[in-house]
């Protein structure tokens, strides 16, 4: 993680989840992620490929110019993209793993915004890991942001995060499990060599990296 707001929001939804896969909805309190809250968002999760906005940040709103509340988070990429999305998302809720994902927004006078998005399982007892508490935020603040609203956003880095160094549906002593085993992109070819150093897999157009606690 390069941005402090994605570091200062991973520590404190860690420091929350203790040995739990993840904090529960309610255990969040603005109160203590005020200065963040600005960047915030929270997803609805009804499937991979429904997945809404139920609530998002001032800020995050106005470098859209709109309200993002109940849209679409799909919405604005591209077909590729939303497919890494869907099945990122199914590793975040079934699998607990959380996502640094890369981002450049795009405005239609082809002005470019680059930014980093966080993405954290949240529990709703009982029905499972359906919500998402995420940052995204502007690694600068150009002069427009705010005039120009962003209309598409593709991804250009990702990486899973697993918080305890494994996939939580792991049983300790399993081994280490290859990176994102739920995370598939069915039709996309996989090159069988030739991943940049520090690469995990090839999903697709996208190449994948691992995390460990931070």
């Amino acid at each position: 993680m390069k941005n402090g707001v994605s570091k200062t929001l991973y520590k404190y939804w860690n420091d929350l989840r203790e040995a739990r896969p993840a904090p529960n909805r309610s255990e969040i309190d603005p109160g203590r992620i005020r200065s963040l809250l600005g960047d915030t968002f929270i997803l609805e999760v009804n499937s991979p490929h429904d997945v809404r906005y139920r609530l998002a940040g001032t800020r995050l709103c106005s470098a859209h110019c709109r309200e993002l509340k109940g849209r679409n988070f799909l919405r604005g990429w591209n077909e590729k993209d939303r497919e890494a999305l869907a099945s990122l998302i199914a590793a975040i809720t079934e699998d607990a793993a959380a996502a640094v994902i890369g981002v450049a927004g795009h405005t239609e006078r082809e002005q470019q915004l680059n930014m980093e998005m966080l993405l954290l399982p949240l529990n709703v007892p009982g029905e499972g890991r359906i919500r998402i508490l995420g940052s995204s935020t502007p690694m600068e603040r150009p002069y427009w942001l705010g005039l120009h609203p962003i209309l598409s956003q593709s991804i250009t880095s990702l990486r899973l995060v697993w918080p305890d160094e494994r996939p939580y549906f792991l049983k300790p002593g399993e081994g280490v499990n290859p990176i994102l085993p739920r995370f598939t992109a069915e039709g996309m070819s996989l090159p069988p060599s030739g991943l940049p150093q520090g690469a995990e897999r090839q999903v697709g157009h996208l190449t994948v990296y691992s995390g460990g606690k931070s």
